[in-house]
């Protein structure tokens, strides 16, 4: 399935051909996040609308940034680890036309690289293990996913362990 990334990188860590050797080992280059969220699409195809293509932005960046849009959109004025926004969640309405010739835009997922630093650390893995964990959860909320109670949490952390060992990435548990 062929999936666009639009990568925004606020904090400077999407590119790793450009930063020097000391950077954090979590830098991902756009073409490695469109190969994993083309990989977790095929994963999760029955939660997928049919389309010719699909659409996902992608936000990297700071504790701040991403607690003034918690505060705006949730009014949880607290920075977070990832936020999600669900295109397929807004009523609009999708000409036949549209949906057969445009990729589908799934939404946006915002990631503040401070606290999945912290939480990579906290974690004992990789950045580029945290940022992938993070992507996949936000991943799930576009495609309807949620956790409103400890079941339904258990099934989406289970699915996301099933998406990153999709992309040859493992999350150790204790």
């Amino acid at each position: 399935m062929l999936i666009e990334v639009n990568v925004e990188d606020c904090y400077g860590i999407a590119d790793a051909d450009n930063l020097p050797e000391n950077q954090p080992s979590g830098e991902i280059a756009t073409q490695t996040w469109e190969n994993w969220f083309s990989v977790w699409l095929e994963n999760q195809e029955a939660d997928v609308p049919e389309a010719p293509g699909y659409e996902v932005s992608l936000r990297l960046t700071a504790d701040a940034d991403i607690q003034a849009l918690n505060a705006q959109y949730r009014k949880q004025d607290r920075s977070t680890d990832v936020l999600a926004f669900a295109a397929l969640e807004v009523d609009c309405p999708h000409l036949e036309e549209m949906q057969s010739s445009e990729p589908l835009y799934l939404g946006d997922i915002i990631i503040s690289i401070d606290t999945a630093q912290r939480q990579a650390q906290q974690q004992g893995h990789p950045l580029k293990t945290e940022l992938a964990w993070l992507a996949s959860h936000g991943f799930l909320h576009l495609l309807g996913w949620d956790h409103p109670d400890e079941e339904s949490l258990t099934q989406m952390l289970d699915r996301q362990e099933t998406l990153l060992r999709a992309i040859g990435l493992e999350i150790q548990t204790a």
